[in-house]
Formats: C-alpha cells, sequence, structure tokens
C-alpha cells in the first residue's frame, strides 16, 4: 500500500513538471519585404499578436497580424533576418494550482457557427505581398539661341520617365524613359541632319511571378549587368537565397539612330551572389554574351561586375570587360576596366578615387572594312581620378578634384584640376554663394575657368533665384589666336504647387567679335501614387 502511495506521487510530480515546460512551434520566413516579415507556421492559433518570434534565441520579430498558417512581423533589434530562415515562438505554459479550476473565457455576444470562416488579411487571396508605388515626370522645354554672326537655333525638347512598380498592388510593373526633339531652322539653313528625333531609352513591362522570379519584356538596361547596355527583348532572372541566375536575349539598338534593329541579335546569360546585412551590402555578377549582325559573330565577351558598401562608409565598385572572339576566333582582349571607391571619413569629410582602362570596342561584322586598322591602334584610354570634400565649419564646404586622361603613346593626354568652395547659409545676406576654378591642359589646348554663383530662395522656398559669372581663357598651341569668353546668367524656378514647377534661365556670352543670348525654359510636371496598407 505504501508502495502504490509512493509511486503514484511521483507519477503526479513529474507530470507537474512536464505541464510547467515551455512548449515552442517553429516557422520559416517566406517572404521580406522592406516593412514587414512574412512567416510561415504549420498552425497559429497558439501565436498571439504583439509577442515575439525568436531567432538563434533572440526576440527578432514582433507579430503584427496572423491568419490560420502565417503571421506578418516586423523587424526587433536590428536583426538581419532573410528568406528561409527559421523562427520560434515561445509559449509559456502555467502550471494550475491543485484545487483550482482553469478560468473560463466568457464568449462575445455573438458566437459564429463552426461552419463560418473569417478570412483575415493573410487568408484572402486578393490581398497582395506587393505594394503600388508609381513615379514620374513629364518635361516641356524650349532652347532659344540667338547669335550676331550666326543662324539662330531653336530647339522644343520632351521628355517623359515613368517608375510604376506592382501595379493596382499586382505583379505587373512598368518603366520607361523617352524624349522627343525638335529642331527649327531657317529656310537657308546649312543643317543636314534629323530635325525629329524620337528615342526610346527604356521602356518595358516586368511580371514578378514569384518574389524570387521576374520576367522582363522590352528595352531595358538590368542594372546588374550595365555595361551590356540596352536590351529588346526579355530577361528573366531568378533567386534562389542569396544567389541568382539570369538570361537575356533581343537586339542591340540600331547604331545610327538608337532603334530598332533586327540583324542586331544579341543573347546572353549571367549568374550572382548577393549579401545584404545591417553593416555590409554586395551584389557580384559574372557573365557572357554574344552579340551578332546578320547571323554572324559580331562581338563575344565575358562580363563582370561588383558593387559593395560596407558599413555605409566605404563604397566599392568594379566592372570589367573581356573580348573572347576575334579573326582567329580565340583572341582576348581586356577592353574595359573600372574602379572606384568612396570613403566617408566622417561627417565632415570624404574621398573618392576612380581608374578606368578603356579600348575601341570591335564589332568584327559592323567594321569589317576597318579592322586591321583598329587593331593596328588598339592602345587603351586611361583615367585616374581623385576627389575629396571637406566642410571645416558648419556652413562651409571645400572641395578638391584631379583627373588625368592617357594613353601609353602619350596621345590624347590632358590634365584637369578643379576646386570650390561653399557658403551655404551667408551671414546677414542669406543664400548661398560658390566660388570654384577649373585648369585644363591637353596636346593642343589649355583652358582656365573662373566662376561665382549666388543662389538664394524666397516665399517659403516657393522661388528659387540664381546668379552667376563665369570667365574662360582658351590658350590654344596652333596656329589659333586665343580667346577668352565672359557668360553672365540668372535663373528663376518657381513652385507651382507640390507636382508642378516651371524654370527660366538666360545667359549672355561675350567674345571678341561676337554675342549669343542663349534663353532656356521649361514647364515640369511630376505625378507619384503610392498606397500604404
Amino acid at each position: 500500500m505504501k508502495f502504490k502511495f509512493a509511486y503514484i506521487l511521483i507519477l503526479l510530480l513529474i507530470s507537474s513538471v512536464v505541464l510547467a515546460q515551455d512548449k515552442s512551434i517553429s516557422g520559416t520566413v517566406s517572404f521580406v519585404t522592406s516593412n514587414n516579415v512574412y512567416v510561415k507556421f504549420d498552425d497559429t492559433r497558439d501565436i498571439e499578436i504583439g509577442k515575439s518570434l525568436q531567432l538563434a534565441g533572440t526576440d527578432c520579430l514582433r507579430v503584427t497580424d496572423k491568419s490560420s498558417t502565417s503571421v506578418v512581423s516586423v523587424v526587433l533589434n536590428n536583426c538581419a533576418v532573410k528568406m528561409g530562415d527559421v523562427v520560434t515562438y515561445i509559449i509559456v505554459v502555467t502550471e494550475t494550482e491543485p484545487g483550482t479550476e482553469p478560468s473560463i473565457t466568457e464568449p462575445d455576444d455573438e458566437v459564429l457557427p463552426a461552419e463560418v470562416i473569417v478570412p483575415t488579411t493573410l487568408d484572402t487571396e486578393k490581398e497582395s505581398i506587393y505594394t503600388e508605388n508609381i513615379r514620374g515626370r513629364v518635361s516641356l522645354a524650349s532652347y532659344n539661341t540667338f547669335s550676331d554672326l550666326r543662324e539662330d537655333r531653336h530647339q522644343f525638347r520632351t521628355r517623359f520617365s515613368l517608375n510604376a512598380n506592382h501595379l493596382g498592388d499586382s505583379k505587373f510593373s512598368i518603366e520607361s524613359y523617352l524624349t522627343y526633339r525638335n529642331i527649327i531652322t531657317p529656310a537657308d539653313s546649312r543643317y543636314n541632319g534629323r530635325t525629329n528625333i524620337f528615342n526610346i531609352y527604356n521602356l518595358n513591362v516586368r511580371y514578378d511571378a514569384t518574389p524570387s522570379l521576374s520576367v522582363t519584356a522590352g528595352r531595358k538596361i538590368n542594372q546588374k549587368a550595365s555595361t551590356v547596355g540596352a536590351i529588346d527583348g526579355v530577361q528573366v532572372e531568378k533567386y534562389f537565397g542569396n544567389f541568382y541566375v539570369g538570361a537575356m536575349g533581343g537586339y542591340r539598338p540600331d547604331f545610327q539612330d538608337y532603334g530598332f534593329n533586327s540583324d542586331l541579335l544579341q543573347y546572353g546569360g549571367y549568374f550572382g551572389i548577393q549579401s545584404n546585412s545591417q553593416d555590409f551590402y554586395s551584389e557580384t555578377t559574372l557573365g557572357a554574351m554574344e552579340q551578332t549582325n546578320s547571323g554572324a559573330t559580331d562581338r563575344r565577351y565575358i562580363f563582370f561586375q561588383h558593387f559593395s558598401t560596407i558599413a555605409s562608409d566605404l563604397s566599392l565598385f568594379g566592372s570589367a570587360e573581356m573580348d573572347i572572339f576575334g579573326n582567329t576566333g580565340n583572341e582576348t582582349r581586356l577592353t574595359n576596366l573600372y574602379l572606384s571607391a568612396r570613403y566617408r571619413i566622417s561627417r565632415a569629410a570624404n574621398i573618392m578615387v576612380s581608374y578606368d582602362s578603356r579600348k575601341r570596342i570591335i564589332y568584327y561584322e559592323t567594321f569589317q572594312t576597318e579592322i586591321e586598322q583598329l587593331l593596328n591602334d588598339d592602345l587603351a584610354r586611361q583615367g585616374f581620378r581623385t576627389r575629396i570634400n571637406v566642410r571645416p565649419a558648419k556652413i562651409l564646404w571645400l572641395g578638391l578634384s584631379y583627373s588625368r586622361r592617357f594613353r601609353s603613346d602619350n596621345q590624347n593626354k590632358s590634365d584637369n584640376f578643379y576646386a570650390y568652395a561653399t557658403v551655404s547659409r551667408i551671414p546677414h545676406l542669406g543664400g548661398r554663394i560658390n566660388i570654384s576654378y577649373n585648369m585644363n591642359s591637353s596636346n593642343y589646348l589649355s583652358s582656365n575657368i573662373y566662376s561665382i554663383r549666388y543662389s538664394r530662395e524666397f516665399f517659403e522656398n516657393k522661388l528659387g533665384t540664381e546668379v552667376y559669372f563665369r570667365r574662360a581663357d582658351y590658350t590654344y598651341d596652333y596656329n589659333i589666336d586665343d580667346q577668352g569668353l565672359n557668360y553672365i546668367g540668372a535663373t528663376l524656378n518657381y513652385r507651382i504647387s507640390r507636382t508642378w514647377q516651371l524654370s527660366f534661365s538666360g545667359e549672355l556670352s561675350q567674345a571678341d567679335v561676337e554675342n549669343n543670348y542663349r534663353f532656356y525654359t521649361r514647364l515640369t510636371k511630376r505625378f507619384y501614387s503610392k498606397k500604404k496598407k
């Protein structure tokens, strides 16, 4: 009898300990946006809104909404959360004291039948994980030049740009950048070029089939392969966690008018890796392209691109192209190399350095009659540039930059030096003033340019004004007389409303025997729409 009593007592003690232990359920991060993190669970009945989800033992997410199998959350404690991470929700189980009954929650006034399902924001298929964001701009401008000696020139230009991401919170997005120029010339003008010029630099539709798979059709420059240029065709990109792959197929724009040319077929692909954390972001891409002309290989090359930021202070960028096709079919040429670094020393100082080396791109079908001459002059044009900006006082910025262009045969070399000082708020007077100096020297020309600008806003920044004076002195190394020019100009910029803006500029350039009057007028309309969930 004593043995049975002791056995039952031990069982009760063990069961009470087990019941007092905390339980946990695990979920997987299914999607990450700039504002929310979506987590998939088998069941969310025990998850309370406002509670935390843990990643590696740390409270990293706070639940803001839920459905039967998913929750919406926001990031806590600056955690770096990515798709595929496994998070945990801790269910705290409280032991019931002996002799007491568990509390019973009174039901709501209206009890719904069991067959009635009340959908949440995640249960309905109409609710999208995408948010519409539209930004665009339309501008009308005129350029007018009147001269004492030359014929007057007039040009009208229209620009339209649009970035419409996820129209109606859907999977479709539209991107465009279009320009139209109309050049007005006198009846007796000697100008023989086109007078009506319509260019499409960007026009495409993107479909996000899933958060990790997108398909784009139209004319587009791929940001992961920017050196390839615009492609008239289809581009597909797929993410696998931090890795991604892409394929591109279509046509190059025409060499002459940047229009569509079905003879210039091109295709290729790339792969890369992306890293994104609180203090580090990087994107590295490696790919290959085949470009043809009327079915024959015009150019074949490999491209590389890298961008990274470290702790928001150091930014690195690099790109390269290596041609792997030639007359013999196996020639290689490093045709493009660009490296740059920008370092923010402090909030009051930053420095930038860059180096580039570029060779003439040879298209073996397009330049058939010139290939031998181009290869004989196959020298890289190289350049080096450095710039530093400092702010020794709260209202004072100073800057210096130096750049050098050169070739191994010392042809087309140039040195350029630039310095400026800007006072952002002039004591007692208001406004800003900028003083700058630019010196350039090359094989055939030396120039010195001095400039001073004063700008100020009025009427609660609705009216912006600017006046400037610039002096340019040119010294030629050949039998050309030295020349000096004075430029005097002013600008008025009126913000009609939050989305409408009108600007007008006028400039007088004075030479020894000629005066030119230039006028520039532009009307801009901006539009945007952003839905918030």
